[in-house]
């Protein structure tokens, strides 16, 4: 068979990269025509999409960079790879965390402005600690906003440094409660939260629904002294309101992983340069994840992660199978089973399963599936994609 070609829009992880066997696969950062796509932070908003495309795998859990609305219409699904890095960005926010407690970041800027050839160097030393006395953790409540794999983390970390620990989250997933340390305490909304905690630390997806999730309104909610850390998305905190409210000394600090114009230079606001998932074990944690879930897509039609279809898997009962995205409508799925019985075909195993406005079928059929069968298929209305799943070997 002819190899899949897969093109490369960023640099992705060696480990990754070589669960795709040289016999089936192609690995290039130019192809005209590519038949899946990784990238990791490259912008493919104003890219032109080759029609060949197929599957996009983002290694990496946000997909901001990718024109997911689109490329649902074309019947492509986005993977990503959720909690990959959620232990590095744990550690990013347990680090953040703690240069705010103790003041470290000024401290340190107040040794470095000293002159190492002062006769009173070690007076200044001890009388210039004083301005820098910081805080303990124990007793302290840390509010954590998402409870997804990320938010877990850091919630079960603060609970082992002795912080109290209060969560909000209105779409917790069963396994992330399962997951949820049992005294992470459930707050029954986010202004409730705010009020509560001494640092809050934030851990959504930037939706419509969480852009701007604090606002004027909710930082001025926020515990006086209380310190705001944001390693999620920039966009999910407004900041003027929190370049107001850190000049106006309601709130201590702000501590990011998203610098821009509005907050540089800005006392209290620490920022970082997105080093979320900078550590090596994360590039080769969401490598190794999106390959693997794109080599099943490409070879068996499964899908697990993908950010706009739903989780489908069945297993291989005959060689021939073929996987079908379609709009969520009433109907198509009678459409499809009666274009394959028209074309000869016995269904020996199908599954079917939506999400949102997307639905994606794999059906395995008992004989060779024509050219005529897949023309049928997506000349029904609704049906956005068609693809024979290819015999391994």
């Amino acid at each position: 068979m002819t190899p899949y070609r897969i093109l490369t829009l960023n640099a992705i992880s060696p480990l990754g990269l070589d669960r795709l066997p040289a016999s089936r696969y192609q690995v290039g950062k130019q192809f005209d025509a590519p038949d899946a796509i990784l990238v990791r932070s490259a912008d493919m908003h104003k890219m032109a999409m080759p029609a060949s495309v197929r599957a996009i795998g983002r290694a990496g859990a946000g997909t901001n960079n990718i024109p997911v609305v689109e490329l649902s219409k074309r019947g492509v699904p986005v993977f990503n790879a959720p909690g990959a890095n959620a232990n590095a960005v744990k550690e990013l926010v347990l680090a953040a965390l703690l240069m705010a407690a103790r003041n470290l970041l000024p401290a340190l800027a107040y040794v470095g402005a000293l002159d190492p050839r002062a006769a009173d160097l070690d007076k200044q030393v001890e009388d210039g600690k004083k301005q820098f006395a910081g805080i303990e953790l124990p007793n302290r409540t840390l509010g954590v906003v998402g409870l997804g794999a990320i938010g877990s983390l850091v919630a079960g970390t603060a609970l082992k440094l002795g912080m109290k620990v209060i969560g909000f989250d209105p779409e917790i997933t069963v396994d992330a409660a399962w997951r949820l340390p049992a005294s992470v305490r459930r707050a029954n909304s986010i202004e409730e939260l705010l009020k509560q905690s001494d640092f809050v630390s934030l851990h959504v997806p930037l939706l419509p629904a969480t852009r701007g999730l604090l606002n004027e309104t909710r930082i001025a909610a926020l515990k006086p002294g209380a310190v705001l850390l944001n390693f999620a998305r920039d966009a999910l905190v407004e900041d003027a309101a929190v370049a107001a409210a850190l000049t106006a000394g309601r709130i201590k600090s702000y501590m990011t992983n998203f610098p821009n114009a509005a907050l540089l230079g800005v006392p209290g606001v620490v920022a970082f340069p997105h080093l979320g998932a900078s550590t090596a074990e994360a590039e080769d944690n969401c490598a190794v994840m999106v390959v693997d879930q794109l080599r099943a897509y490409l070879e068996e039609g499964s899908i697990v992660n993908a950010v706009n279809f739903p989780n489908v898997e069945m297993a291989r009962e005959s060689p021939y199978r073929v996987a079908v995205a379609n709009a969520n409508v009433p109907n198509l799925l009678g459409q499809i089973s009666t274009a394959l019985a028209q074309a000869g075909l016995n269904i020996h195993n199908m599954v079917n399963k939506s999400r949102g406005e997307v639905a994606y079928t794999l059906v395995d059929v008992d004989s060779p599936i024509p050219a005529a069968a897949v023309d049928a298929l997506a000349a029904i209305d609704g049906v956005l994609a068609v693809r024979l799943i290819p015999i391994k070997g």
